[in-house]
Formats: C-alpha cells, structure tokens, sequence
C-alpha cells in the first residue's frame, strides 16, 4: 500500500497469538482465499479485543464476513461469484465515503444478516452490505476489496486516519 503514503506494520497469522493490540493503533482484517477455522477464531477474538480497546477496525471482505458472524451477522453462498469494478452507492453519512464508488470485488460469499447493532452504510446490485458500520464506532466492514481500485484507496486512506 506504498502509493496511500501511509506506514503500517503488519502481522502474519502466526504472529497473531502473541500480538498486544495496545502497540497498534487499528486493525484491518484482509480478505482470504480459502476459509480456516483456527485464523477464524483468532480473528474474532481480534473483533471483541478492538471492542474492548476502543481501536479502529476495518474488515475487508472475508475479514467483514468475520466481523459480522462475530457480532451477530450471517453469510450466505451467492448464486454466482462476483469480481471485477462494480458500482456501490452509499446511503448513510460516513467518515469513509460518499456517494458512488467504484469497488473491486472477489467473492462467492457475502454477510446476507447484519446484527442488531450494525448500521448499513452502502449497497451494491448484488451486495445489500457492501459497507457497515458497527454501532457508531469506528468499527467497519466492506465486502469488496478496497485496496483494488482507486475510491476503495481513498477509503483506506480514510480510515488510516480515525482514531
């Protein structure tokens, strides 16, 4: 992520059990190929951890689906994967965007039930969840893959800066 101009140390899984969120500012859980149960775990406990600390979250894809099942959320199997730029629209005032943006997407799952204390931020055709928020906390989730097109960027950048 060179070109937001923006530092961030970052974790491999196995580092993640003897990780202390208190060194980290925030938490971005990326997206995955291919489901697993131990990282699934380590990665909603990394959920309730940035509850508990107050700690900006934003969950990419496979990561927002983690963070939805965490806080009461279902996903489902779509009839199709979807990939490639697709158009989102936001539909509530948001610290990480406006309007319609372009948004890469690489999935065949989505989050179809948010929990009670989620707020839907932005939609898509396919995806009613494109972007959440949980409760009015700088805790996020965006089905599609940010870092992939240039809005999806801008959004990063955005989020780099919530405390």
């Amino acid at each position: 992520m060179k070109d937001l101009n923006i530092e961030f140390e970052h974790r491999v899984f196995s580092d993640m059990p003897k990780a202390s969120l208190e060194t980290y500012s925030s938490i971005i859980l990326s997206g995955r190929r291919k489901n697993n149960s131990e990282m699934n775990v380590i990665n909603s406990k990394l959920v309730i951890q940035s509850l508990d600390q107050c700690k900006p979250l934003l969950g990419i894809c496979y990561g927002a689906e983690i963070l939805a099942l965490t806080l009461g959320g279902t996903i489902k199997k779509m009839t199709s994967p979807r990939h490639g730029l697709h158009k989102v629209e936001t539909m509530t005032n948001n610290q990480l965007c406006s309007g319609k943006i372009d948004a890469f997407e690489s999935h065949s799952y989505m989050v179809s039930k948010l929990g009670s204390s989620f707020t839907q931020i932005a939609s898509s055709d396919d995806c009613k969840f494109e972007i959440f928020q949980y409760e009015n906390k700088n805790i996020f989730g965006t089905q599609f893959h940010p870092e992939m097109s240039a809005d999806g960027r801008a959004l990063l950048k955005k989020f780099s800066f919530i405390k």
